[in-house]
């Protein structure tokens, strides 16, 4: 992280000076009706959908949830943080942790090298986000889902990306931008969310999930990202032959994860990229098949027609 920025974080703050003088966290200054449940009113200024703050040091942040999502950056050093009563997880430099409005957590004292940035977001403010994301990521859609999901199950997701360039460089991006405010800041900021997604997005093989469903989760994501990434080739086999389980118990996996099957779900993914490609492109509709993995001409247009009421020419004309 530029030195300049790290070093503005790293300020001491007053709240910070009074726990060194020998107070504790004062919670009050977070929470309003209930004591464990930290209030975006509290954090955010009137009509502001995301904020930033530098994470509270030198004494143990005692067990809360918010009512907003919460992104936690490390910039340096590390936290450790007690997740749902249950999972202990360290946070070290470099890496992310997306917690929703149903997670509790407590975080154990941080000393002055462990400099953490809180993102405090309204869901709204994910709007643009998803629009650039798309509707037909399902993938996406899976994750995004364990963010707003009632089931503390599915309450974090661990990015560890600290290695990633990309990631690193545009969570830097949007931290600047909202420490020095700056014109057209919300619509920036909206952008750069988006940006991080997406590459949060070609990193699910470094992301964590909560130990409950950890095991499961994973071979989850790991199917739904082999559709989006070779959806024309795409096979549930190489997910139960990579981790050495069977086929049957992966295809279980999938459909109570997602409520539809591998097979579904693939066949999604194909007929909204052959849809894109008629609205988007002027190949023909034989190459638009074969591009999307189907080798049965009557078959795909079958397909199509249920699905979207049309043929794939009559489609293309609308």
């Amino acid at each position: 992280m530029n030195s300049e920025l790290l070093a503005k974080l790293s300020e001491i703050t007053d709240e910070e000076k009074q726990i060194l003088a020998g107070s504790n966290i004062e919670l009050s200054t977070y929470v309003s009706n209930s004591r464990s449940v930290v209030d975006s009113r509290k954090m955010l200024d009137k009509g502001r959908l995301i904020t930033i703050r530098p994470h509270t040091r030198f004494a143990v942040f005692p067990k809360h949830r918010h009512n907003y999502i919460e992104i936690m950056y490390m910039c340096s050093g590390q936290t450790v943080h007690t997740i749902n009563d249950s999972e202990r997880l360290v946070l070290k430099a470099g890496e992310l942790l997306l917690l929703n409005q149903h997670a509790y957590h407590s975080i154990e004292k941080a000393e002055l090298s462990d400099i953490a940035v809180n993102f405090i977001v309204l869901p709204e403010f994910f709007d643009v986000a998803l629009e650039m994301i798309g509707t037909d990521n399902l993938l996406a859609d899976f994750l995004l889902s364990s963010l707003q999901a009632e089931s503390s199950s599915g309450s974090y997701l661990y990015f560890k990306v600290a290695d990633v360039l990309p990631v690193q460089n545009t969570i830097e991006n949007m931290v600047w931008s909202i420490v020095n405010s700056q014109p057209n800041n919300r619509k920036i900021n909206q952008a750069t969310m988006g940006l991080l997604f997406l590459q949060l997005l070609n990193c699910t093989q470094m992301l964590s999930v909560p130990k409950a469903v950890g095991c499961n989760n994973a071979l989850v994501v790991e199917a739904l990202r082999i559709i989006e990434e070779d959806y024309k080739t795409a096979e549930l086999s190489d997910v139960s032959e990579r981790h050495g389980v069977s086929l049957a118990y992966v295809s279980r996996l999938v459909k109570e994860a997602t409520g539809q099957t591998f097979k579904q779900l693939l066949q999604q993914k194909r007929l909204a990229k052959s849809a894109r490609l008629l609205r988007e492109t002027k190949l023909s509709v034989q190459d638009i098949i074969a591009a999307v993995g189907y080798d049965n001409t009557s078959y795909f247009y079958r397909l199509f027609t249920n699905s979207f009421g049309v043929s794939p020419k009559e489609y293309r004309k609308l």
